[in-house]
């Protein structure tokens, strides 16, 4: 008998604060784990938790950028599962945590101030899972609640959950935080962060959903989830006793330097972030930036060593202030003049060039480029052997469409460390995927394994956004059926001291980089299927994400219209050297017959055609072949070989053995029949091997069938036919 879950017997004397969440206790404690970081909180939810801790420490020395660290893992043993493999031990993250840690990050790195550079690591471990309730969303909430617990300068709390769209006996709701089974059934996924000045993080995976109902998703989302969330951070700080906020030593120039950086190099600045070339632009700029070291924060070439510490801690300083001068010139231009860095309209998208069937072989292929930055899509279709087996903690699946993301140094102009996957590849990827599952045919339209390969060889901004449209142009390069065309498209923020704010179209890097937010939309015609926001200001609120919205489908229409123009739909076909699938259902009490002692049968069947053949558990009869000739002599054995054996059906069978009351003959692989030695010819029969031989083939009628399986064939009854004016026409003849 399994232990239930409760508080009896509990010797922890923790802190806790509770409330129903989406039909379930949500509960955050803190006291008795982990007492010796700086916060530590164990978040549940049902029978999911996760213990989060978080620590502040010096900075470490020369650094001048926040060393955030986020760190999330699921621990196997949490849903009472062992690792697979060799190693017993969990390793290296995988994709589900490097998303996760990802986003626990987003909403949490802007609420720090500019310039503090302690080290801040966060770590979430899982503790318990039970299968239905995600611990994804659970980890972001709880490192915010750690993190509030802490005395680091944290500007929270931050609430994070996640909304599905299921319909019921009432029509279409959105439910906060639904369990995996209701997931199932649901055609969003909304993973949505906030606090008490709006929504500063949003993810979506969805089927064309409008940005009207979008809309009312994260406003459900935001009242529902939220703010309820907020509330018991709030509260869970006052019952802890909190820390009392420190802000430390900020890394941020003295004025004097500041005062020096904007005299020497203010007026120019304006004048080149006016140029439209990124490299001539990023040129002039660093040429700018040595002239101003060595003219107004030169090195000295003599003089005591602290001296020389001096002066490098000086120029770091205006190293920093310049970067912001950039960054201030760069906000100030486009705010009160509307002038983006390479002379664009606010609105105005890229220029865009597009083809598709780049290369012979592959199965489809698109190069997508907007402005400078540019993709080139690889598809490839197989069959169920090339699913992706996913295994963590959430019941085990199979992905029948992927998408693998590449960031080479060379696409933005360097020469990089060439290694792996990291997390932006797999962030970007990811965003990429959900974009496009939207428009994926069902898998009885088509039953086929999707990979996408996006490589971006030039990159300045949005290459997410640019993997999407060029993966959907691969896809009907592919001859895939996709439900619609589908294109990405980003939105950026900015803002000056007075509060004014301008939102521009399709941004580029450094707009991205100076700006306040890259806001990702990416859909169809008909709506969403995708979106990612990261937030540098404080927050977002409805009106401000509704008006987003329609800039976002009045550019990705017009891309739209254009990826249109390069291919307008799919094509008839697939690729020549894709594999051809061909279904066959099977009765599923037949599926050891198919494959026989060892498997010998269905290999048998494959060597001789040359096709493959999958099998699932329903009966399902997955054939691939590069030719279709192959495909169908494949299909042909494996609906004779498991075809009912109905009497009066004529089969041409091999004998396999005799004896001397009759021949045994193989009607299909693995079927034989018996022929008593009365049916073998017309007249008297002395022996068997007078009238057939072991290996012979020849032609038999099925005459019974008894209640045990055993079939009965006649050799006799064909030959009576023949003497009759041949077989009866209306018999079908089955070949072994």
């Amino acid at each position: 008998m399994g232990r239930p879950h409760n508080d009896e017997g509990r010797t922890m004397n923790d802190i806790y604060v509770e409330r129903e969440i989406g039909g379930r206790t949500l509960r955050m404690e803190t006291g008795t784990v982990a007492k010796l970081a700086s916060g530590a909180i164990i978040i549940r939810y049902a029978e999911s938790a996760v213990m989060c801790t978080a620590m502040r420490a010096n900075p470490r020395p020369g650094l001048d950028f926040f060393p955030l660290q986020c760190d999330y893992r699921e621990r196997l043993g949490a849903g009472g599962k062992f690792p697979g493999g060799f190693r017993k031990r969990e390793g290296a993250p995988g994709e589900k945590e490097i998303l996760t840690m990802r986003m626990i990050d987003r909403p949490i790195r802007p609420l720090f101030p500019d310039g503090f550079i302690d080290e801040v690591q966060i770590q979430c471990w899982v503790m318990s899972h039970d299968g239905q309730n995600d611990t994804d969303v659970l980890a972001c909430t709880g490192a915010s609640a750690a993190l509030c617990l802490t005395d680091a300068p944290f500007e929270g709390p931050v609430a994070t959950i996640r909304v599905g769209r299921i319909v019921t006996d009432d029509g279409e709701q959105f439910v906060i935080n639904p369990t995996q089974a209701q997931m199932e059934y649901s055609d969003l996924d909304l993973v949505l962060s906030g606090h008490s000045d709006g929504v500063n993080m949003i993810e979506v995976g969805a089927a064309e959903i409008s940005e009207a109902d979008m809309l009312k998703a994260i406003e459900f989302g935001y009242e529902e989830g939220i703010k309820p969330i907020l509330e018991m951070q709030v509260e869970l700080m006052e019952k802890a006793g909190a820390a009392e906020k420190r802000l430390g030593n900020l890394s941020l120039p003295p004025q004097e330097v500041w005062d020096a950086v904007v005299e020497y190099a203010g007026e120019e600045m304006k004048t080149l972030r006016r140029i439209k070339g990124k490299q001539e632009r990023n040129e002039k700029i660093g040429e700018l930036r040595e002239r101003m070291f060595e003219e107004c924060f030169a090195m000295p070439t003599d003089g005591s060593y602290p001296d020389y510490k001096a002066a490098e801690e000086r120029r770091s300083h205006a190293r920093e202030a310049f970067r912001t001068l950039e960054k201030k010139t760069t906000r100030s231009l486009v705010v009160n003049e509307q002038i983006r860095a390479d002379g664009r309209a606010i609105d105005e998208v890229r220029p865009l060039h597009i083809e598709t069937s780049l290369f012979p072989r592959t199965h489809g292929t698109s190069l997508f480029q907007r402005g400078e930055t540019q993709s080139i899509v690889t598809c490839v279709l197989g069959t169920g052997r090339d699913e992706q087996i996913v295994d963590g903690l959430m019941p085990e699946y199979a992905k029948k469409f992927y998408l693998h993301y590449n960031f080479p140094p060379f696409c933005v102009g360097e020469a990089g460390r060439i290694m792996g996957p990291g997390r932006r590849e797999v962030g970007h990827g990811a965003l990429a995927e959900r974009s496009l599952m939207g428009i994926l045919p069902d898998l009885e339209t088509f039953p086929y394994t999707i990979r996408l390969i996006s490589d971006i060889t030039e990159s300045n901004g949005s290459s997410s956004m640019a993997s999407v449209c060029g993966g959907c142009m691969a896809l009907m390069d592919a001859g895939v059926p996709i439900k619609g065309t589908c294109a990405g498209i980003s939105v950026g923020r900015f803002s000056d001291d007075s509060g004014k704010i301008v939102r521009v179209t399709d941004i580029i890097g450094e707009e991205d980089f100076f700006g306040d937010m890259d806001f990702k939309v990416s859909g169809t015609r008909e709506g969403i299927t995708g979106i990612q926001l990261d937030l540098k200001a404080r927050g977002l609120w409805f009106d401000e994400i509704e008006a987003i919205f329609e800039q976002a489908l009045t550019a990705r229409i017009n891309i739209i219209e254009q990826m249109e123009a390069c291919l307008a739909k799919p094509r008839e076909d697939i690729a020549m050297h894709a594999p051809r699938l061909i279904q066959v259902i099977i009765d599923p009490d037949k599926i050891g017959k198919l494959i026989g002692p060892g498997g010998k049968t269905i290999r048998s069947i494959q060597e001789r055609t040359g096709a493959t053949i999958d099998v699932d558990n329903d009966g399902t009869v997955t054939i691939a072949s590069t030719g279709g000739e192959a495909g169908m002599a494949a299909q042909a054995e494996v609906e004779a070989l498991c075809a009912e054996i109905k009497v009066g059906t004529i089969y041409e069978g091999k004998v396999v053995s005799t004896k001397d009351f009759g021949a045994f003959v193989e009607l299909v692989p693995g079927t034989d029949g018996m022929c008593h030695i009365s049916e073998l010819d017309n007249g008297f029969v002395k022996s068997v091997d007078d009238v057939v031989k072991v290996g012979d083939m020849i032609k038999v009628k099925v005459i019974n069938v008894d209640d045990t399986g055993r079939i009965k064939l006649s050799r006799k009854a064909l030959l009576k036919d023949e003497e009759n004016n041949g077989a009866d026409k209306s018999e079908e003849t089955v070949e072994a």
